[in-house]
């Protein structure tokens, strides 16, 4: 599916109109977003599924992320789109998503680019077995231990998104 356009909306998520995704990242629209978290226990210990954001990519590129991130389309339910995208990115259909709340943040992106999005927070606890990823989308994808990846992001930050940040403190309670 072409996600061309994002959801332009106003603090309160209340929708106000619709701009071309990169033209929204270039001028720092506020924009409606959704965050999907894959959860397993594995061994004794809660890991998250990791993606890697693919080379290609125009921001973010080669950086670790949570297991999946995207825009809804306009008139498009949040968590079907979220649904959808998990299994265009990873290949997987997830049995079930549970909405964990939502937030805003703005990120300014090295290249000058502005992530300012409305962000809907999505866990899906499962251990899904992947044999294909969407290589436009995803570099590479691991599973972290929780306490690794806070190891990880504390000592090298740069290696990831500059919002996963945010979005993993948000989520991180609801684990």
């Amino acid at each position: 599916m072409q996600r061309n356009l994002v959801i332009l909306v106003d603090e309160n998520d209340q929708v106000i109109g619709s701009e071309d995704k990169l033209i929204a990242h270039q001028q720092g629209l506020l924009h409606r977003a959704f965050s999907v978290f894959i959860v397993r226990e594995h061994n004794g210990e809660t890991q998250l599924l990791m993606q890697q954001r693919a080379a290609c990519k125009y921001h973010g590129a080669l950086l670790w992320s949570n297991s999946c991130c995207s825009h809804p389309q306009m008139n498009e339910n949040t968590q079907l789109s979220a649904l959808k995208r998990v299994e265009e990115e990873l290949g997987v259909t997830l049995n079930q998503l549970t909405w964990v709340g939502s937030h805003l943040y703005k990120a300014v992106m090295p290249n000058d680019l502005i992530e300012h999005e409305f962000d809907h927070l999505f866990i899906a606890y499962e251990n899904p077995a992947i044999t294909y990823f969407n290589p436009d989308e995803v570099e590479s994808l691991k599973w972290q231990s929780l306490s690794d990846l806070e190891q990880q992001l504390g000592d090298f930050p740069e290696l990831f998104t500059p919002w996963f940040l945010p979005t993993f403190e948000k989520i991180k309670q609801s684990i």
